[in-house]
């Protein structure tokens, strides 16, 4: 899925928290799926951690600026 940070910093805090969600949902499939031995690709789940990382610092970094624009 590889997720684009230009993309994600067009999204709003909302968007984010559900697509957060969304991959925190897939990414319990994937482990699910990995433990029972059904799992094809390994990778799907460095690559759904990532997305969240990603996800995660962007919020982060629109939670900063909101507060730095009050203060």
């Amino acid at each position: 899925m590889a997720l684009d940070l230009k993309e994600l910093r067009q999204l709003t805090n909302s968007e984010l928290a559900d697509k957060e969600a969304q991959l925190s949902q897939e990414l319990f499939n994937l482990r699910f799926k990995f433990g029972t031995g059904r799992l094809e690709n390994p990778m799907q789940i460095r690559k759904t951690k990532r997305d969240i990382a990603r996800i995660k610092t962007v919020l982060r970094e629109m939670a900063r600026a909101a507060d730095a624009s009050k203060g």
